[in-house]
């Protein structure tokens, strides 16, 4: 009996002392962890502001915007990680250009927005180029909404984009009534206002034309001699023989043509 009970003692201290030593261990390596980690620093709320080196710059030097060309080959976990620095860099330059308009102070380089918006623009277009591109390859489709052209309340057709409605279109009282049951499409209201409309958009083509042959003419008058090739290229709208038989084309000089 005291033969056992000294051999579980002993058991019982050994495994002890291994726990302990397991535990120093891993607090050691967690210790060391620590020491090697590398966070970027965190400035609160001074990450929306630009450095202090570029308060009360006049000039700020900067590079363009990023290229599709340039965006193409890139990953998708770099795209994401490039979003977000031009996230932050817009929210930065907009915080700036608030703060130099409260101060009545010239913002440097307001072109850097329009550079950021244009790298943005660009990761979406690649972004979406790679979805089509995943969904026809897997289902067929693009993948995109589907839009439909439609006729709006007041008669002009538009661009639809179809989404997902709570309730059927048919139940929807809101739109029934004021775009089918009252037919407010085909009221006398909506009637005459696209009919000017449509007048109005005539009237301006019809002086685009005119313009466009009066120059015609007077290039004719003036260049007796111009291709008359490249003519027709830079107006296709333009008839260059009536132009040609015409008395404003004439100069002083008898007419090759």
């Amino acid at each position: 009996m005291n033969l056992s009970l000294v051999r579980n003692l002993i058991r019982s201290s050994v495994a002890l002392c291994y726990r302990s030593q397991n535990g120093a261990s891993i607090c050691a390596v967690t210790v060391n962890r620590r020491e090697i980690h590398t966070t970027n620093c965190n400035n609160d709320l001074m990450e929306f502001f630009d450095s202090k080196k570029n308060w009360g710059e006049t000039n700020i030097r900067v590079g363009r915007a990023w290229r599709l060309d340039e965006l193409r080959i890139k990953s998708n976990t770099d795209l994401h990680k490039l979003w977000y620095i031009l996230l932050k860099e817009r929210n930065m330059l907009y915080t700036m250009e608030h703060e130099c308009k409260e101060q009545v102070r010239l913002f440097p380089n307001p072109e850097r927005i329009d550079k950021v918006e244009e790298s943005m623009n660009n990761i979406e277009t690649v972004i979406r180029e790679r979805n089509t591109a995943y969904y026809k390859l897997e289902t067929g489709e693009t993948g995109e909404r589907p839009v439909e052209e439609v006729i709006n309340l007041i008669g002009l057709p538009e661009k639809y984009e179809k989404k997902e409605y709570f309730i059927p279109k048919f139940m929807n009282n809101r739109w029934v009534r004021s775009y089918l049951k009252h037919g407010l499409i085909n009221s006398f209201a909506v009637k005459k206002f696209y009919r000017l409309y449509k007048e109005k958009q005539y009237n301006e083509e019809r002086k685009a034309r005119n313009r466009d042959h009066n120059e015609v003419q007077q290039l004719l008058k003036r260049f007796p001699d111009m291709d008359l090739e490249a003519l027709k290229e830079q107006y296709p709208k333009v008839d260059i023989q009536r132009a040609m038989r015409s008395k404003k084309a004439r100069g002083h000089y008898i007419p090759k043509y």
